[in-house]
């Protein structure tokens, strides 16, 4: 009897454990079903590059694709249909107003108008102006500038022991070498000029500057853009000489004197 009991309760056992799991798979596969018809509602079409579209290059059919983006998360400008981006025949195409990677998205701040002439004005920020400077091998860091680079500017002036040079800027965006304005591109070359970022008055100053000695650029890491303004320096503190101390001027002694008259005699003699 004890033995018939303990196998009933056994059972009962098993057949409510096995009802457990199956409730539970059952619930778990609804929820799933649901939530991915939710994700299905709220996804939305998307234009974005199928390869890298440099600055200022064309953008056609060959280049584009669609995919499948959250809805949530679409940044304001997306482009949902690949018809918005594609001239009508017989007329001029859109271009890449900035570098655009393979997989990125298509945004209208990324893209000229159809036709639009596209320049290094469009690469440029608020309130900001390019300005050229001249640059050699050596002032140009080798040629390993490049488009998108970050660098200080040094200038460098006067003559022999009156030599000095000052860190006149820190972390200005390099935005063309030469005539190349595309930030992929990566090949080091010898430049004679690199255009900057700058503000109004940065301009006036790099202006001022090449006329006043030789300016060079620094390149600079990613990391570490907030940095304390540099000291000006001489040949003196390179070469670690003291800074001439001025010579005192010898103290002026008054000196006295008597004449003495001997008859036709006259003598001068100093006092002490």
């Amino acid at each position: 009897m004890r033995t018939t009991s303990f196998l009933t309760f056994l059972a009962g056992l098993a057949v409510a454990g096995g009802s457990a799991y199956m409730v539970r798979d059952l619930m778990e596969t609804k929820y799933a079903q649901v939530e991915a018809q939710a994700c299905t509602n709220d996804l939305v079409k998307v234009v974005i590059a199928t390869q890298d579209i440099p600055f200022g290059k064309v953008i056609d059919a060959g280049k584009l694709a669609v995919i499948d983006w959250p809805a949530s998360a679409l940044p304001p400008g997306a482009f949902t249909d690949p018809a918005a981006l594609l001239p009508a025949a017989g007329t001029d195409p859109r271009r890449a107003k900035m570098a655009l990677a393979k997989g990125d998205l298509l945004l209208a701040s990324k893209v000229s108008g159809f036709g639009e002439k596209v320049t290094i004005v469009q690469s440029l920020g608020p309130n900001r102006r390019a300005i050229a400077i001249n640059v050699t091998a050596e002032t140009g860091v080798g040629g390993f500038v490049t488009p998108g680079d970050k660098v200080d500017v040094i200038l460098t002036h006067g003559r022999s022991e009156d030599l000095k040079t000052v860190t006149i800027m820190q972390n200005i965006r390099v935005i063309g070498v030469d005539q190349d304005a595309n930030a992929d591109n990566d090949t080091p070359g010898i430049a004679r000029t690199v255009t900057l970022e700058v503000t109004a008055e940065e301009g006036q100053r790099l202006a001022l500057a090449q006329r006043a000695g030789t300016l060079s650029l620094a390149l600079r890491t990613i990391e570490n853009e907030d940095e304390p303004v540099l000291e000006a320096i001489s040949l003196r503190d390179v070469l670690r000489e003291p800074e001439p101390q001025d010579v005192a001027a010898p103290e002026e002694v008054t000196v006295r004197s008597v004449v003495v008259r001997r008859g036709v005699e006259t003598t001068e003699d100093e006092l002490r």
